[in-house]
């Protein structure tokens, strides 16, 4: 596969009163054409800022100080406003967590498709852009009829899949998804999935995908990145990250779930809290939390190194194969 999307050495600031906070600290990692990648870890480890910086909607306080965003080999820090607009939408293009957020509460869901193809010379009138919007519905099993309805009239999961549609309008190579599905209850967040994953394959798309959900994350995604306090510590295929994780928070992360088969175990959080990104400690961040830390892991920050047949992972201290069996994660896509 081809490199869609390498980011290299990406940092992204945070202006406070008291100084710059480091909110994503040298993360580099590819998305090829038509892969799924997901981004995981707890809240405020940096992974709706690394969504923000892939389509530069950051606005003040937040400031993209370092690294480098190639999409199809150009870097879209070096774009201007108009080489931008062209960008978001027609080449990547984001589903956000609140679809209700997203949607104008006083235009219709055909006035609002109108809009997003006006804004890119994609129709010649209003009739082909009914047309268009209607096919839209249909791809995300919405009755075309409820096209001229307000969003105050559509259930929660049916916003987020008129979002979705909105989203795939112009057919980007990229679809950005910053915790879609949060919000919905969990036979609806499988019909969403569900759909996405059906819309890929058939529009060939690839798929940025992120939440703090890993079980969910693990049948949806090809390859995970694990996210801790703005670094990214672990990148491996989906199914690897439960049944051979390498950092001690991957695997801690693993047994925050129950497992679906074989005998009861007692579930186990992380010790501790989450860093205070204004102050950080030398060495591994997730050291004072980790029941594998040494004294190294204390004094001298890890990189990320590959360990073959396995993936990265930025520790001092790689596991081994000793996580699950295996035997509650699907074999096969459940998609």
């Amino acid at each position: 596969m081809t490199a869609l999307i390498e980011v290299k050495n990406l940092c992204v600031d945070y202006i406070t009163l008291n100084g710059r906070v480091r909110a994503v600290n040298n993360v580099s990692f590819t998305i090829e054409e038509g892969e799924i990648l997901g981004l995981a870890g707890e809240s405020g480890c940096g992974k709706s800022t690394i969504a923000f910086a892939l389509m530069r909607l950051h606005r003040p306080p937040a400031l993209i100080s370092g690294g480098e965003i190639l999409f199809n080999g150009e870097n879209i820090l070096d774009f201007d406003e108009e080489s931008l607009r062209k960008f978001r939408w027609k080449d990547t293009s984001m589903v956000f967590q609140s679809a209700m957020s997203c949607l104008n509460p006083v235009k219709t869901i055909e006035y609002q498709f109108y809009d997003i193809f006006k804004a890119h010379g994609a129709v010649a009138s209003r009739q082909e852009s009914i047309v268009k919007a209607r096919e839209l519905l249909n791809i995300v099993d919405i009755p075309e009829e409820r096209l001229f309805d307000y969003p105050h009239q559509f259930s929660g999961g049916m916003r987020q899949r008129v979002v979705i549609a909105m989203a795939l309008a112009l057919k980007p190579k990229l679809l950005i998804m910053d915790e879609p599905t949060t919000a919905l209850d969990v036979v609806i967040q499988r019909e969403i999935l569900q759909k996405v994953y059906q819309l890929k394959q058939q529009f060939n798309f690839a798929v940025l995908f992120i939440t703090h959900d890993l079980s969910l994350m693990v049948e949806f995604c090809d390859r995970i990145g694990i996210m801790y306090s703005g670094q990214l510590v672990e990148v491996a295929e989906s199914k690897a990250i439960l049944t051979q994780p390498q950092h001690p928070y991957t695997f801690g992360l693993g047994n925050a779930f129950p497992t679906l088969t074989g005998e009861l175990k007692a579930m186990t959080g992380i010790p501790g809290m989450p860093l205070d990104l204004s102050n950080i400690p030398s060495g591994c961040r997730f050291a004072e939390r980790c029941f594998k830390a040494s004294e190294l892991c204390r004094q001298t920050e890890p990189a990320l190194h590959y360990q073959p047949e396995r993936g990265w992972a930025a520790c001092h201290q790689v596991l081994p194969v000793t996580a699950r069996t295996g035997q509650d994660i699907p074999t096969e896509d459940v998609y």
